[in-house]
């Protein structure tokens, strides 16, 4: 059996990004690891980027400014890691 840490390193993803996930898809963090993995694995970066903009969203309009900073952390991080690859498919080896 898989721990939740050796599944986190699996999915190529960080604990901030999957509870980003988690907390926009009001999901468990092993539900949202899953995601967002999928979703890197088949072209879906953007729609993690959403995501992750949704809760900058959200906690701007709660006025919870050091959570937004934190999400705008985590959504550089992303992009800097997950480039987006409009149409390429990833060849087997």
């Amino acid at each position: 059996m898989l721990t939740y840490t050796e599944c986190l390193h699996l999915s190529d993803l960080t604990q901030d990004e999957v509870e980003a996930i988690a907390e926009h898809e009001h999901t468990d963090p092993i539900i949202a690891m899953a995601i967002g993995h999928y979703l890197c694995c088949h072209d879906g970066q953007s729609k993690v980027k959403k995501i992750i903009l949704d809760d900058i969203a959200k906690a701007q309009r709660k006025g919870d400014s050091a959570h937004e900073k934190v999400l705008r952390q985590v959504l550089k991080h992303f992009i800097s890691t997950h480039p987006e690859q409009h149409g390429k498919i990833a060849k087997a080896s």
